[in-house]
């Protein structure tokens, strides 16, 4: 064994790793599958106590840390921020995949100037009173003003799981979260940045063009996506849930080599894929909602561990302030100036100024400073995170209570069908697996009352673990599961007819529903 060199000598100390054994990763392993079977149990908490998930999965963090129960030291920001920045990507895909284009396109305009002129609001008014109250530098309060002022509507519709809300509502809401994210980043790294910050048209201009950049290839990633697994049959259903995950990926890493919004453009890459019929969706859209889940939780967890409480004692007091400014002041403020010249009703721009809730994505960006050596980086932190955990337990309980206030719960709308498609590719054809839920009114509807198109048939009924032929005079019920095969001219027109069914029962032609736009 070499010795070791003497203190002084000015030769570095050599520490010997111990190598990483079979054994070791059986107890990472170990660890690692406990922490999650906490989180999911704790999921069940957080749904009937009304908060969201998040405040629990920080909770086991700070309570696995230095100041908890398992006295783990880890104050490595930098890992915390690439780690959390891949946490992102999978969220923002799972985010896009979720959201309906029939929602979004009517309150496209609007949300897309709340995302954009709404945090300029939202930053200006709370770094100034950051500065003015609290007394922080310009660049600090700035940061600050940055940084709180994305949106998470994940947290939001965790806590309104109860109370459907209008589609004008969900939809801005889902939309801004989904688009504040690309502007906010850019602003926090600009101000993190050593050196003067730049002059405001400058910054301006360069946030559109990230924004265009991101949003071109996000489009267009997206749409050679959709067509190429649309017309490619894969030798396994479970590799098309894997390639529009990587696809989504792939749209974030080509903006963010561009120079470009990657955050934007993996978002608008999973909604035009989300939006695009594509072969065994059931099945996607649960494995991307498997990996958003992994990825909140595996976020959270180790941003509680980053967090020291003992040393958060000094910034509890400004971060209620600058909370408070925040959420009385900047968010209504924002919402009144950027959604009253849309004519957006005064109940809604309540319930969207209350539903500001702020979750992952704040916490990660206020890694940004501690990354780049800003002064009083580590006080930022621990105030962005107070804030976050002081007002989601405020504002998130407190949601549904407000919505029903306001009178905007709307009726129960019939169950949406689960419809999975996968190509026929040898015979020019689709088998779609048509799952019946307990609210849809194809409840009664005898099969050949479903009139579907030439070209398309139902072929077999499974009901109570037993499947059969059916007959024209079959009446489904709900819980049934169809297979029905569609030649390729009538594959849309066969869905679109089973998703009217779904709507209106047998005289859904009749009523004027067509069943479009559906998915």
């Amino acid at each position: 064994m070499c010795p070791e060199p003497p203190q002084g000598s000015g030769h570095p100390r050599i520490r010997k790793v111990r190598p990483l054994t079979v054994h070791h990763l059986n107890q990472l392993l170990l660890v690692c599958s406990l922490v999650l079977l906490v989180a999911v149990a704790a999921v069940r908490i957080s749904s009937r106590s009304g908060l969201p998930s998040l405040l629990v999965y920080l909770g086991i963090g700070v309570a696995m840390g230095q100041d908890g129960l398992g006295d783990i030291r880890f104050d490595n920001a930098e890992l915390t921020q690439v780690i959390g920045y891949a946490a992102l990507v999978v969220i923002l895909a799972e985010g896009g995949l979720g959201t309906k284009w029939k929602e979004i396109r009517p309150v496209l305009p609007s949300a897309a100037v709340l995302a954009l002129a709404g945090v300029a609001v939202s930053v200006g008014v709370t770094a100034a009173g950051a500065h003015w109250l609290i007394g922080l530098e310009w660049r600090q309060a700035l940061i600050i003003g940055a940084v709180v002022s994305s949106t998470d509507a994940a947290a939001v519709f965790s806590v309104l799981r109860k109370i459907p809300l209008p589609s004008r509502v969900t939809g801005t809401l889902e939309a801004e979260s989904g688009f504040n994210d690309a502007p906010v980043v850019i602003l926090v790294v600009a101000f993190s940045t050593a050196g003067p910050v730049e002059h405001w048209y400058v910054l301006v201009g360069e946030i559109a063009l990230e924004l265009a950049i991101g949003a071109a290839i996000g489009l267009a990633v997206g749409w050679l996506g959709s067509w190429g697994l649309r017309h490619v049959a894969l030798p396994a259903s479970g590799l098309y849930p894997i390639a529009v995950m990587a696809i989504a990926v792939t749209a974030y890493a080509a903006g963010a080599l561009v120079h470009g919004s990657g955050f934007l453009a993996v978002y608008l890459a999973a909604m035009v894929m989300g939006n695009a019929k594509l072969p065994h969706w059931p099945a996607t859209r649960g494995f991307a909602d498997g990996l958003g889940w992994i990825a909140q939780i595996g976020m959270f967890v180790l941003l509680g561990l980053l967090v020291s409480p003992h040393a958060m004692g000094n910034d509890i007091w400004p971060a209620l302030v600058i909370g408070l400014v925040l959420t009385m002041v900047a968010r209504p403020l924002s919402i009144v100036l950027c959604l009253t010249p849309f004519r957006v009703p005064w109940a809604h721009q309540v319930l969207m100024s209350w539903a500001g809730l702020r979750g992952a994505v704040p916490i990660i960006l206020a890694t940004i400073p501690m990354v780049n050596g800003v002064e009083d980086s580590r006080s930022i932190f621990n105030i962005v995170f107070v804030l976050v955990v002081v007002y989601t337990l405020i504002q998130g309980p407190t949601l549904p209570w407000l919505a029903r206030t306001l009178k905007l719960g709307r009726p129960e709308e019939a169950a949406d069908l689960g419809i999975e498609s996968a190509p026929l590719e040898r015979l020019r054809g689709h088998l779609l697996s048509v799952a019946v839920p307990d609210g849809s009114r194809m409840h009664g509807v005898e099969i050949s009352e479903l009139r579907l198109p030439t070209g398309s048939a139902v072929t077999l009924v499974v009901r109570d673990g037993k499947s059969f032929v059916p007959l024209p005079s079959t009446v489904l019920r709900r819980g049934d599961e169809l297979l029905v095969v569609a030649t390729d001219p009538v594959r849309d027109a066969a869905e679109q007819r089973l998703r009217a069914v779904a709507q209106g029962g047998k005289l859904a032609g009749w009523l004027g529903m067509t069943g479009r736009d559906r998915h």
